[in-house]
């Protein structure tokens, strides 16, 4: 066994110098809002794997509160004449554990894996400058359909040091109080936006080959994905503008692409049309990307399909880019874009 695993009778877990992290220094904070069954299961994960859960409810109408405080979750309720976002409920999370050494943040439409806080903690130990760990989040139902088994792909990212990770993550908690936790003005994005204000402070951030979460995506309609596809572009837009000075470019890439594929090249075909229809030629660059994608693609399930709805998603994506930026340009502040 790991020596930074070995995980005595009392439930203590310890460092390579023999020094005691009790349980109670690991602390779970699990966000929703009307996730019924799901966040039941979220919250039985974490219970036997931590001694504290922190449960952060934001204006749930279907009893989730109280179903929350009746398993043995502390509950903090927000205050809705604020609005809401994800980030500010995990920083009302942090907030209520200030002195924890270590903070596993998870989405209330996940399950934690069993054993995954032990796997995590241990690499948090081994590594006094790693600010952060994630592992593998997988979909409950991928065989629901192409959307959810689109998220499953997308989980699956690579092993190692990583650029950000998502919103389930087991974090070191002086890192994230010496960053000033989560971005509260981000309606989207805010998790690789403090991952990337970790690396500026110096702190590791990795992906470990370990099972972490199981994420119920419910996704069964084009609508929702089309949503979902939006929200990342004003992801997209809103975290890259706010960082356009710094050396590293974030979110530039996937901020372009979108206004390329979904804007400015349909008003070139179009505006080339009106001198010559041979322009129309020009929608081939569509086929021949999808084809690209696909070919490239090294899972060969669903790749034709996949590479498809990726090109397809740059359209919704150019409407979330356009629609931060429109209303940055007037003063206005962006509601939440919620697919389910």
């Amino acid at each position: 066994m790991n020596p930074t695993t070995e995980i005595t009778p009392p439930g203590g877990y310890y460092n390579q110098n023999g020094a005691a992290v009790l349980p109670q220094q690991v602390v779970a904070i699990a966000i929703g809002r009307n996730e019924g069954e799901r966040l039941m299961r979220c919250l039985r994960s974490l219970l036997p794997q931590v001694d504290r859960v922190i449960y952060v409810d934001s204006g749930s109408t279907d009893g989730s509160a109280l179903r929350a405080a009746e398993l043995g979750a502390e509950v903090v309720q927000l205050d809705m004449a604020t609005p809401f976002t994800a980030a500010r409920a995990r920083n009302a999370g942090a907030a209520r554990a200030p002195d924890a050494a270590f903070l596993q943040f998870v989405d209330g439409d996940c399950e934690v894996e069993t054993g995954w806080i032990a796997h995590g903690l241990a690499a948090l130990l081994a590594e006094p400058r790693l600010g952060v760990v994630a592992g593998r989040r997988r979909e409950l139902h991928p065989e629901a359909s192409i959307y959810n088994r689109i998220c499953d792909v997308e989980w699956n990212t690579p092993i190692g040091p990583a650029r950000a990770v998502g919103g389930d993550m087991l974090a070191r908690g002086a890192a994230i109080r010496e960053v000033g936790g989560f971005d509260p003005g981000l309606i989207a994005g805010e998790e690789p936006e403090m991952c990337l204000r970790l690396a500026r402070a110096g702190w590791g951030i990795r992906r470990l080959d370990a099972p972490m979460t199981i994420h119920d995506a419910a996704m069964t309609r084009h609508a929702q994905w089309a949503r979902r596809a939006r929200r990342s572009g004003h992801a997209f837009a809103e975290v890259s503008w706010r960082h356009r000075a710094g050396p590293e470019g974030f979110w530039k890439r996937e901020t372009r692409r979108p206004l390329f594929w979904g804007v400015a090249l349909p008003l070139i075909i179009l505006a080339c049309a009106l001198l010559t229809p041979w322009a129309w030629l020009l929608l081939m660059a569509y086929p021949l990307q999808i084809a690209r994608m696909a070919l490239r693609d090294p899972l060969p399930r669903d790749r034709w399909t996949r590479a498809a709805y990726t090109l397809l998603a740059k359209f919704p994506e150019a409407r979330g880019v356009i629609e931060f930026h429109l209303r940055r340009l007037v003063g206005r502040r962006s509601g939440l874009i919620e697919y389910k």
